[in-house]
């Protein structure tokens, strides 16, 4: 049966597509939810970490005598332990960031402020709070280096002497006929600097853990919300010397993770010693401050030397440009942003001949994680820069220059220029609905309306694409030796002995409605309510419904999650009716499951309800002359994925592509700098929506992380290394007082290659950034200022600065014209 045929087999059953209530708000709006804080043991303490005050310095001594003096403290763990007891973590990269030693705790050096450099454990966390104020740190400042367009510099300080450079790694990506496309172009715009800033989509619950030691078999129970446990158990057993097995990973409710709660491990790993060495359970929560300071920052990223090829029309023919990226201190899930930004090299345009020379380097600032949109996030928000760079310069409009270059539905399939398939998607049609959305046809009477009031009214588009399922072979085109390729993911179904359908997940979710997608799913499979499917909440590794990289990311679970669902649901149902039709005395394909029965389809009298099926095997089954179905299956969903070829880097790097295209309207006040969106709209195309409503949660809440990054958030750092914004007292989330209105629509391409139909969504922010700068842009030249938006983070005094010194902004572009 082909994947259009099963997509049409599940479809016709029910609840694919129906916005049915979240089985998860029951308990979680009434405050019921748990979450890894409200697990509580007897005798546990509670960790603090003391942290590094400088950016970059030698531990030359550590006494933590005064310490444990103190009265309820229970002891301390130091670098020199953890360098003992452990091995570093396993590297990702090849060399040079390969040989990069990274442990628990720091060893010997500080790299970055709020670096762990010893962990405290006392009877309460103020007792241990205060106990980390006694410990006495001899430190020895050294040399900072925190703009990484100076990290390679001869006179650059060295962060990893083992590593002999600041550089983690080095590629040239090229694919098409580069110098043919920039020989045989009309213009050639030149763009010498564009910065992608460093920011996180702050979960409102921080990191945290209580992990406890069973003395009696080895093994460690880590009750946590790090939302890719596979991985986080990758690195941690081999540097504490133990199986998988020993690490037990458990979670149920999670406040939050898009990706910034991935790289969690080096505190589990400190948390984990702790509970060994002082045989009782440890609880570590996060502060705020210390999350900012030393935790998930997302990639910043520079492109220079950016050259765009067009032709006379407005055609793109080619591009090139020299990426340097920003991973921070420590490669704890990098340099996987070296390679993953190619899942969407050319964007939404059909351009074929592409070179990036892309390099990634290391700073005295906090190590980066994945980030809403990781790493892909700033590719797109590049090709729109461009676009709306080469519109402006050359006199195109920004629409017809888009429509021109977008690939077209009827194109899909499409291979892009390195191998990558985008499955489906009308980009022009969701452009054509967003600017209906925001009144676009009345936009310059809005204009002059804006301009009576002593108003510069802008518009701006944001178009992204949202890849999900991660082949994870594509790590090898930075380190040929990995041996990861492919994905996978798990799940059970199975019929309890009172007819029970129960749904246990791989998954880690974090609030996008896992339980109630599969329900559905399961529901309309097995012929049920949504109500009798239950969904067991959160991911525990001692269930047999995890691989080797389960978890929740890279927007997958519609495929990989609801796959692996959907098999194990089919199974099910084809034990079901072979049990039936033994029982009823007919052939498998008389039968049919509705309304909570097995029944015979030509006289549905005929019927056994599904206690009487969980109850046959499980404990009614003497008499039967063979062994009666389980009722208990398992499935693992994985995707058709091949390793790519690491000599042309060209290969299907992920599974889908959902779009997302945002419009906006702003008006800024020419005096101050000052703006205001004054119409917004995100239009959505995630493939057969499994539940309308929790997609347009997805849509609102990425579309509110991309404003903040692009008027509010950011992580700003002086020379020293010190964070300037390391709370929310200086870094500001958008509240709902924040949010303009925002108008939502959404069309449905269905992907070809997924057993629903359904893509993975819900990181589109990065069309946000775009679609402000580029209405900040367009309000700025609208009103004669020759200006470039050249940051994807503009806060008000930076727009006051281009208006009151364009000359920055305009010499960053030139044009050459044959």
């Amino acid at each position: 049966m082909s994947a259009t045929e099963t997509q049409e087999t599940t479809l016709q059953k029910g609840f694919i597509g129906q916005s049915v209530p979240r089985k998860e708000d029951s308990r979680l709006v009434q405050g019921q939810g748990v979450f890894f804080d409200d697990v509580k043991r007897h005798n546990m303490g509670y960790l603090h970490f003391v942290r590094s005050p400088y950016a970059h310095a030698r531990i030359t001594s550590i006494d933590v005598s005064a310490a444990l003096e103190l009265p309820g403290v229970y002891g301390t763990l130091t670098g020199d332990e953890v360098a003992l007891q452990t091995d570093p973590f396993f590297q990702i990269a090849a060399p040079p960031g390969g040989h990069v030693k990274d442990y628990a705790l720091a060893v010997g050096r500080a790299r970055y402020l709020g670096e762990p450099v010893v962990a405290v454990v006392a009877e309460s966390r103020e007792r241990a709070r205060d106990a980390a104020e006694l410990v006495m740190v001899d430190y020895e400042p050294l040399d900072v280096i925190v703009d990484a367009r100076k990290a390679l510099d001869d006179d650059a300080p060295l962060l990893h002497e083992e590593a002999g450079t600041n550089m983690s790694y080095t590629g040239l990506w090229e694919w098409g006929d580069v110098d043919e496309a920039f020989a045989g172009a009309d213009h050639v715009v030149r763009i010498s600097e564009l910065h992608f800033d460093r920011f996180n989509s702050t979960p409102l619950e921080l990191d945290g853990a209580l992990v406890e030691f069973n003395r009696g078999t080895g093994q460690w129970t880590m009750t946590t919300n790090n939302q890719l446990p596979g991985f986080a158990v990758i690195m941690m057993a081999p540097a504490m010397r133990v199986g998988i097995d020993k690490l037990r990973m458990v979670t149920q409710d999670i406040g939050g993770g898009f990706g910034n709660k991935i790289t969690s491990h080096p505190q589990l790993v400190a948390c984990c010693l702790l509970a060994r060495k002082l045989n009782r359970p440890i609880q570590w929560t996060e502060w705020r401050t210390e999350f900012h300071q030393s935790m998930s920052h997302g990639n910043e990223r520079w492109f220079h030397d950016v050259e765009v090829a067009v032709t006379a029309d407005g055609e793109l023919t080619g591009l090139r440009c020299k990426a340097l990226d920003d991973a921070g201190a420590y490669l704890r899930y990098e340099p996987l942003g070296g390679v993953i930004w190619s899942q969407v090299v050319p964007g939404l345009y059909g351009w074929r001949n592409i070179s990036v020379e892309f390099t990634q380097v290391m700073t005295n600032k906090a190590p980066v994680s994945p980030n809403r949109g990781y790493s892909r996030m700033q590719q797109l928000w590049l090709t729109e820069r461009v676009i709306d760079i080469v519109a402006a310069e050359l006199g195109f409009d920004p629409v017809e220059i888009r429509k021109r270059n977008y690939i077209k539905a009827e194109q899909m399939p499409y291979e892009t220029p390195n191998g990558c398939v985008y499955d489906s998607g009308d980009y022009a049609r969701c452009l054509d609905i967003a600017l209906d959305l925001v009144g676009h046809d009345s936009l310059e009477a809005r204009r002059a309306d804006a301009a009576s009031r002593g108003k510069l009214l802008g518009f701006g588009i944001g178009s992204t694409l949202d890849s999900g399922t991660n082949n994870f072979g594509q790590s090898q085109l930075l380190n040929p030796d990995l041996q990861f390729s492919g994905n996978n993911e798990v799940a059970t179904v199975k019929l309890d002995i009172f007819g029970e359908v129960v749904v246990t997940l791989g998954t880690t979710p974090q609030g996008q409605g896992h339980e109630t997608t599969a329900a559905q799913v399961v529901a309309g499979i097995l012929g049920c309510d949504v109500d009798a499917v239950t969904v067991r909440a959160g991911h525990d590794t001692y269930w047999n419904s995890h691989a080797g990289f389960s978890g929740t990311y890279a927007s997958q679970f519609a495929v990989t999650g609801l796959g692996a669902v959907k098999g194990a649901a089919e199974m099910l149902a084809g034990q079901m009716k072979t049990l039936a039709s033994w029982v009823l005395g007919c052939e498998v394909d008389d039968i049919e499951l509705a309304d909570g029965f097995a029944r015979i389809k030509d006289n549905p009298e005929a019927a056994l309800p599904f206690m009487a099926l969980g109850a046959i095997p499980n404990a009614n089954n003497a008499g039967f002359p063979e062994d009666p179905p389980t009722m208990n299956c398992r499935f693992v969903y994985r995707p058709p994925f091949q390793v790519p070829d690491k000599e042309r880097k060209f290969g299907n790097l992920t599974l889908t592509y959902a779009t997302q295209i945002h419009a906006c309207l702003v008006e800024v006040d020419p005096e101050t700098g000052a703006y205001e969106i004054v119409d917004y709209a995100a239009v959505d195309d995630c493939g057969t929506r499994i539940n309308p409503k929790i997609v347009e949660g997805q849509v609102m809440g990425a579309t509110a992380h991309g404003i903040g990054a692009a008027i509010w958030e950011t992580f700003a750092y002086d020379d020293e290394g010190n964070l300037l914004t390391p709370n929310f007292y200086d870094y500001h989330v958008p509240h709902v007082m924040d949010m303009p209105p925002l108008k939502t629509a959404a069309i449905e391409s269905p992907s070809p290659f997924t057993p629903l139909g359904a893509k993975g969504m819900g990181e589109g922010g990065g069309g946000a950034i775009h679609c402000i700068c580029s209405a900040v842009q367009d309000a700025l030249r609208s009103g004669g200022h020759d200006v470039f938006v050249h940051d994807s983070h503009n806060p008000y005094h930076r727009v006051w600065e281009m208006l009151r010194n364009p000359g920055p902004a305009r010499a960053n572009v030139e044009v050459k014209s044959r």
